[in-house]
């Protein structure tokens, strides 16, 4: 009995990332339409532009959360430090 777990493949962490950006997709956009509806109907006179710029704000935020997901060196205040440049900071 092995208690040590097996390696995850690639292909099973990237579809693990899209499923989870799909989900924000949704849940973003869905909170962003309801927002759109209720600003419609109490401020704007059932207007159909805040609707659309709910959803838009929603599904916006979801593709930025989405991108730095797949990209980590675009999350603000972090770098990338090469393996062979950790090994002469950590021994300063």
């Amino acid at each position: 009995m092995s208690s040590t777990p097996k390696p995850t493949s690639s292909e099973n962490i990237v579809a693990q990332k899209f499923d989870r950006c799909l989900a924000d997709l949704i849940v973003k956009s869905g909170v962003g339409f309801s927002a759109g509806v209720i600003a419609s109907v109490i401020l704007f006179r059932r207007r159909a532009w805040p609707v659309a710029l709910g959803t838009g704000f929603g599904a916006g935020m979801a593709y930025a959360d989405c991108d730095r997901s797949f990209n980590p060196a675009r999350i603000p205040g972090t770098r990338i430090i090469p393996s062979g440049d950790a090994k002469k900071e950590g021994s300063s």
